[in-house]
């Protein structure tokens, strides 16, 4: 699914100089870190979201300070991961 939205020209400008040129990216980014931060997604949702490995999304969680809850949908995801893994 193909998310859009228009933003005012002015914000543009600031947030590409803040965050940089790929602000598609970086909201994608935001709305999984605040997704997570609310429960609604999980570790591995959020790496799937991000095309990353679950460590790696768990070092952008981090690195926007969010504390990781390794749930269940977490343990088993990281199992579906693994296996696969292993058997290629």
């Amino acid at each position: 699914m193909a998310i859009a939205f228009t933003l005012p020209e002015g914000i543009e400008r600031h947030l590409q100089a803040a965050l940089g040129p790929n602000l598609g990216e970086a909201a994608r980014e935001a709305m999984a870190v605040e997704l997570y931060r609310e429960g609604t997604l999980s570790l591995g949702q959020v790496a799937e979201m991000l095309g990353l490995s679950t460590y790696q999304a768990d070092g952008v969680l981090k690195r926007h300070g969010v504390e990781q809850r390794y749930t269940v949908a977490d343990f088993e995801s990281d199992g579906t991961a693994l296996d696969s893994a292993l058997t290629e």
